[in-house]
């Protein structure tokens, strides 16, 4: 074979080749995971989830959202804040109630299981040590500075959180009345201040 009957590999053949195989291993990353990788994948989401949340399921929501919405695409924004309503009215600390919510949603029961397990067993392995080490730690200086520092942690992404449901859930006049009713009347029944109301008699 001579050299003029040999084709030539021209630059935009090598960049095309390029591009197919990149959109071939983007592709591969974009499929969905099935069976024992999906099931590792909400247990290991809702454990970082549980891990690195303090103050409940409301401080848990911009978590959530990196996890589930932004990063695996579990559900959408508007699906997130439904299971959240559904939480609030069902027995049990919000954040198991979505993670199980969304957990029968990706995979059925076994999703429902796993994603409970993963969101609890921070709690209950954190729970665990503290409880056996607290008595002995509790009055140091260093213990108690830093339990502030997550109470305002707490607070500040409980704000975001807040903030973020009032974008996307209160949407128009009507939604808006009974927002304002709603806060009206927790506010006057004591609701958000009735733990520290008990506080404040139990000290006196």
């Amino acid at each position: 074979m001579t050299s003029k009957n040999r084709q030539r590999i021209t630059p935009d053949r090598v960049t095309d080749g390029n591009t197919a195989a990149g959109k071939a291993t983007a592709d591969t990353k974009d499929r969905p995971a099935k069976g024992a990788r999906l099931l590792w994948q909400l247990y290991w989401a809702w454990f970082r989830m549980g891990l690195f949340t303090f103050g409940g399921g409301y401080a848990m929501l911009p978590m959530i959202q990196k996890e589930v919405i932004d990063r695996y695409h579990w559900a959408d924004e508007e699906e997130v804040l439904d299971y959240y309503a559904v939480g609030q009215c069902t027995p049990g600390a919000i954040a198991v109630n979505t993670a199980t919510f969304i957990g029968y949603k990706v995979a059925g029961t076994a999703g429902g299981i796993i994603s409970t397990l993963g969101v609890i067993t921070p709690s209950l392995l954190i729970i665990s040590v503290i409880a056996s080490l607290l008595n002995h730690f509790a009055d140091y200086p260093v213990v108690q500075h830093a339990l502030a520092g997550i109470r305002v942690a707490v607070c500040v992404l409980m704000f975001v959180s807040i903030e973020k449901l009032l974008k996307s859930g209160v949407k128009g006049i009507s939604s808006w009345i009974i927002f304002a009713a709603a806060f009206v009347l927790s506010v006057r029944q004591g609701m958000p201040f009735s733990s520290c109301r008990k506080k404040e008699k139990s000290s006196h």
